[in-house]
């Protein structure tokens, strides 16, 4: 599986892992890495069956196997304490981490994430489903972005967006790895865990989210013993990339509160 260290620029530096949504890509998170890397060792990682970690999955492919590939890598790297910042499907595979081994966490961000489905998230997949079927790569990356950026946003950055589209059609999936996994997280659903969370916990949502109701994050955090919400009204599904230096901003607030000197 492909993997990037980025050193701290300070010496005993906590560990901060980003898992990225659907497309699994490492570069979602290119906005956040000068941010991170002054104070913490940061690792990204295109997820299996995506960009530059080809493999064929199998067909009952679920976030467990995701939980079980991250865990994998960071044994191998040594990492035995981090903090996890998990975007859409990358937060299901944080929540089932936590599950799975909740020392290994110092404390988790969910963006935009949901603990079982939801009918407006599933029609939403239905769509993608269809497209990859039907349609071109380019097709699929064009409904994509109407998901993941607001309206204007799209407008004011369509130059730069285009070039990111580009980078993404070098690096498309496999669609029947693709399908699998909107597969495996449409299946998701951890409702009944909820209560065992104890990881501290941030969870983030978007008002203007077209994929995930931000009432989902709402819940979730409601639910979670050790949760707060931070609700912002703009964003997109993708804030990360849409308001950087706010996500940044509150990301880095977040992270210092759980990080030990």
């Amino acid at each position: 599986m492909y993997f990037e260290v980025l050193p701290a620029k300070k010496t005993k530096a906590a560990t901060v892992v980003l898992s990225s949504g659907l497309g699994g890509s490492a570069h979602f998170w290119h906005k956040q890495l000068a941010a991170l890397s002054t104070d913490y060792q940061v690792i990204v990682y295109d997820q299996l069956g995506t960009g530059r970690s080809p493999a064929a999955l199998p067909k009952d492919y679920s976030i467990q196997h995701m939980s079980n590939e991250l865990s994998e890598l960071l044994d191998s790297l040594d990492i035995n304490l981090c903090h996890f910042v998990g975007h859409a499907l990358g937060g299901l595979v944080g929540m089932q981490l936590a599950v799975d081994r909740p020392a290994l966490l110092q404390s988790l961000v969910l963006i935009n994430a949901w603990s079982s489905p939801n009918p407006h998230t599933l029609r939403c997949f239905n769509i993608r489903k269809a497209i990859l079927e039907s349609c071109s790569a380019e097709i699929y990356l064009q409904t994509q972005a109407l998901l993941l950026y607001p309206p204007d946003w799209i407008v004011n950055n369509i130059d730069l967006m285009q070039k990111e589209e580009q980078l993404a059609l070098r690096h498309f999936p496999d669609k029947t790895n693709l399908l699998a996994r909107i597969s495996a997280l449409s299946q998701f659903d951890n409702e009944a865990q909820l209560r065992e969370f104890h990881v501290p916990t941030l969870v983030v949502a978007n008002k203007d989210d077209m994929l995930v109701p931000w009432q989902r994050s709402q819940w979730l955090a409601n639910k979670l013993p050790a949760a707060t919400l931070t609700l912002f009204d703009y964003g997109g599904h993708a804030s990360s990339i849409t308001t950087p230096e706010t996500f940044n901003s509150l990301l880095l607030e977040q992270l210092g509160r759980f990080s030990v000197a």
